[in-house]
């Protein structure tokens, strides 16, 4: 079983408030969480329990939202903290009540540390040689607990508002748009409020704090798309510029969905850990993966990139939009994403021949990997939420975008679109399996997808397909094929390795051309 919160109290609402402190890399916050208690809450449950990580909390109290005694606040008589299950638990003096609403207020100290995760700063140098610092947020898989109290699983999806107190020289951004901008009275910090977000996950609320440049542009859809470059560097960001504007408008299109923000800020951090990261309306970078001077860059880094770039806005739907449901269907997120890169690149620069690379870069790479006896399934059952960084690997990326290119080759681009925005818009703004996705193309096609696709997910590694025999008649031929698992090393099959099968579907071409019907 998977190691979850209890899931008789759930998260509807957060508001949240952040004043950094650029002297001392700490941070006050405070926390408003709207909650919904169920009727398995009981009678006699006296404790709420958070995910919580490096952060130390002064006080926790609630007030029941309408209805008797609702002005009341009930303060915590204890907070209990645990290191190892990263959580907080806040105990009251009288029982919880079930079947209500209530409103949480916490407050807390954080750090802003340098460990590239969490609420975490980074150091640069400017134009003028002076080191200077931001603060930034990267919360994917686990780390959304280390900024504030929450529900830290991708299944409990809330609406998050969000409020920055910053230095005034300072520019701030976070999902949505701002909301307002006042001068507090001290005149050096200004404080910064945000639109409601969509309902999302924990791990795609981002906000910025620091100097920036920014070159801007609009869709032809309409949505107004940044991006934000450290002071001096901001003509860097005009080759991302255009690859987002232009990709974002391809996704519409393909979805059948509109991109669903009002906005789309794209932002290079001096010190990051990821290539990017696909947070809901603002996406970070690595300086190197974001900035460069098209004149002057080879095509690799153009294309490395518009990739990027695609990749993470891919994510605007497929992963944030609908999200997986746990960590095991991580390679839903990325394999697609993988996928989709490539089909968007493909759109703007043809020249490039993408679909070629793809064989030679992600499927090389997926074959490299799942050829080893030490590879792993697509799907990998995880129990605690601190493995899913393992599987952050090559197979989730490449062979999860080898696995969702081959559906598309089976079911042709009309079912496999047709699926694809079927499955948006019936689970739009909530949690999918795998399963999910399979019945929408099996739906739009009337193709077994389920049960070609099993195998390719669960089940680690591939098959070398060899021809046995082959048999002429007139103008037909029959081909006798086998299968038998694949090992790079040549290492023996025992007798339960050669039971192992794959469903293969068959695609074949003749001088009249490929053909349209598929064998299974």
């Amino acid at each position: 079983g998977r190691v979850l919160l209890p899931p008789y109290i759930e998260p509807v609402r957060y508001d949240l408030k952040f004043t950094p402190d650029f002297e001392n890399f700490t941070f006050a916050g405070r926390a408003v969480v709207e909650l919904a208690t169920s009727a398995e809450l009981g009678n006699d449950r006296k404790e709420i329990v958070m995910h919580a990580k490096e952060l130390c909390f002064s006080t926790a109290s609630y007030k029941i939202k309408g209805g008797d005694g609702g002005g009341e606040a009930r303060e915590a008589e204890e907070i209990r903290t645990k290191r190892k299950a990263t959580t907080v638990t806040f105990v009251f003096g009288e029982a919880i009540p079930a079947d209500a609403t209530l409103i949480l207020t916490v407050e807390y100290i954080g750090f802003l540390n340098n460990q590239m995760a969490g609420f975490y700063r980074s150091g640069y140098t400017d134009t003028h040689g002076e080191t200077k610092v931001m603060a930034s947020t990267q919360f994917e898989s686990l780390d959304a607990r280390r900024a504030f109290p929450c529900w830290d699983e991708p299944a409990r999806k809330s609406v998050f508002g969000v409020t920055l107190t910053v230095p005034r020289h300072m520019d701030a951004f976070s999902n949505m748009p701002e909301k307002s901008s006042r001068t507090l009275p001290c005149g050096s910090k200004r404080e910064i409020s945000y639109l409601d977000t969509p309902v999302m996950s924990t791990y795609l609320v981002a906000f910025c704090v620091g100097e920036f440049d920014h070159v801007q542009a609009q869709t032809e859809h309409g949505v107004l798309v940044r991006v934000y470059t450290p002071p001096g560097k901001g003509e860097s960001g005009t080759f991302a510029l255009d690859c987002a504007t232009r990709s974002l408008d391809a996704y519409d299109d393909f979805f059948g969905m509109p991109y669903p923000l009002p906005k789309l800020d794209m932002v290079a951090i001096p010190e990051f850990a990821m290539g990017a990261m696909e947070n809901w309306g603002l996406v970070t970078y690595r300086e190197v993966d974001l900035l460069i001077d098209p004149t002057k860059a080879s095509s690799n880094q153009k294309q490395r990139v518009c990739t990027v770039v695609t990749h993470e806005l891919a994510h605007q739907w497929f992963g944030n939009l609908v999200t997986m449901t746990w960590w095991d269907d991580l390679w839903l997120n990325e394999g697609f994403a993988s996928w989709a890169e490539n089909w968007a690149a493909d759109v703007i620069y043809p020249e490039w021949s993408m679909w070629d690379q793809f064989t030679t870069g992600h499927l090389s790479a997926a074959m490299r990997l799942d050829a080893l006896k030490s590879s792993h399934p697509i799907q990998v059952p995880i129990r605690h939420a601190e493995e899913v960084e393992e599987v952050f690997d090559a197979i989730s990326y490449c062979k999860g975008g080898s696995v969702v290119k081959m559906a598309r080759a089976v079911l042709g681009m009309k079912a496999f679109r047709t699926g694809l925005g079927n499955y948006m818009k019936k689970h739009a703004y909530g949690n999918t399996e795998t399963y999910d996705l399979w019945r929408a193309w099996e739906e739009s096609s009337g193709m077994p997808v389920q049960e070609m696709m099993a195998s390719w997910t669960s089940t680690m590694g591939f098959p070398l397909v060899t021809v046995t025999g082959e048999k002429w008649e007139g103008d037909k031929v029959t081909l006798t094929l086998e299968q038998e698992w694949f090992l790079s090393d040549g290492s023996p099959l025992s007798e339960e390795d050669r039971e192992k099968k794959w469903c293969i579907p068959l695609l074949t071409c003749t001088a009249e051309g490929t053909q349209k019907d598929m064998i299974f």
